[in-house]
């Protein structure tokens, strides 16, 4: 899968999996069209960051997904796709449901079918990854829950050791829920009903170097932005909802590993984040920040926000096994080299390679 005159695709790559995911792609020889709307504060840096970085092997279209010429013209003469952007906040799904679908089912079903007639007229078969996400199994009322320490957990021993599988009942909540959820079964579908080659990545929380975090989205990165400048944070619920988190580099390697082995894993759909170990508290990730800072952080309560999971977290042996990924980041560790990224770029200084790529800050 080196080097190709036919580009990778990634769909909201100037977000900031797509990104990483982007920079990682580049670096291993590809050639990658970068297809984003530019809308999320903060992308056009990462996008002027990857044309900087490889100038010949990044292009990029700024187009919304809602433009079915646009989409497919970038489509066609892809080697591989991976189907990142999205509208990606409950809270947005809530205001405007409409708006919701036609971003995230339609904009989906859109590029499918791109992708499909492109391949079945230059006779290949493209490969279409997709991101999807936990919200498809709704807010797992039905998982009994108890404290332990400042954090919930399952009482059923199963879960409590590994997370949530793949068997799980999907159960959409929420417009979000249900536009991600829909797009996540038309793209295996498509596996079934057309012999495309494509998976689903369903993941849990991700965190890492080029996230600009807010309150309806990326809450790792927006915690630590609110904490590094002295403002207050406001949880939503009590503080003791559990998610297991996964640094940016070990799911862009999840990303490849499904691409290198996409005949193998066809049509399937894997949960994807820290896994248990790596499962954390709100309460927990913000005393880590309080550690890491050497301070007290401002923290404020409002109500629970609907659809709100009191826990989450990835059974990841199905994923660990059908794409072969070694064990993930340490998640104090990497939450120290995303502070000690996002300090970086608050002072202008250039980041290293390292604060990219991989995790290298010890963290206690």
């Amino acid at each position: 899968m080196s080097g190709s005159k036919n580009p990778v695709l990634i769909t909201g790559g100037a977000g900031f999996i797509g990104s990483n995911l982007a920079d990682r792609l580049a670096s291993d020889g590809h050639d990658v069209l970068i297809y984003d709307a530019l809308r999320r504060p903060g992308v056009e840096r990462n996008l002027r960051w990857l044309q900087a970085r490889h100038p010949s092997r990044i292009s990029a279209v700024t187009a919304d997904l809602r433009d079915e010429q646009a989409l497919a013209d970038a489509a066609k003469d892809a080697k591989a796709v991976f189907h990142l952007a999205a509208q990606v906040a409950v809270t947005t799904s809530m205001v405007d449901p409409i708006d919701d679908f036609e971003v995230n089912i339609r904009g989906t079903l859109s590029l499918l079918e791109a992708v499909r007639h492109h391949s079945h007229r230059q006779g290949r078969r493209t490969p279409v990854i997709f991101a999807s996400t936990n919200k498809v199994y709704g807010d797992l009322a039905d998982v009994a829950l108890e404290l332990a320490e400042d954090a919930y957990a399952p009482v059923d021993p199963s879960i409590r050791a590994h997370g949530v599988s793949e068997a799980r009942p999907l159960d959409f909540h929420t417009p979000y829920g249900c536009s991600k959820g829909a797009a996540d079964q038309y793209v295996l579908d498509y596996a079934r009903s057309f012999d495309l080659p494509t998976a689903v990545l369903r993941m849990s929380c991700i965190y890492g170097p080029r996230q600009m975090g807010t309150e309806d989205q990326g809450w790792v990165a927006h915690f630590l932005i609110r904490a590094l400048n002295g403002e207050p944070i406001t949880i939503y619920g009590d503080g003791r909802q559990v998610r297991d988190v996964l640094f940016a580099a070990d799911a862009v390697q999840a990303y490849v590993s499904a691409w290198e082995r996409i005949e193998q894993v066809k049509g399937r759909a894997f949960n994807l984040g820290g896994g248990a170990a790596n499962a954390i508290s709100l309460r927990q990730l913000i005393a880590h920040i309080e550690y890491l800072l050497g301070r007290k952080v401002d923290v404020g309560y409002g109500d629970w926000r609907a659809g709100d999971q009191r826990y989450y977290v990835s059974d990841t042996r199905a994923v660990h096994q059908a794409l072969g990924l070694a064990e993930p980041t340490d998640w104090k560790r990497g939450v120290a080299l995303l502070a000690e990224w996002l300090r970086a770029e608050k002072s202008g200084v250039p980041e290293t390679a390292s604060q990219t790529l991989s995790p290298s800050v010890e963290a206690a």
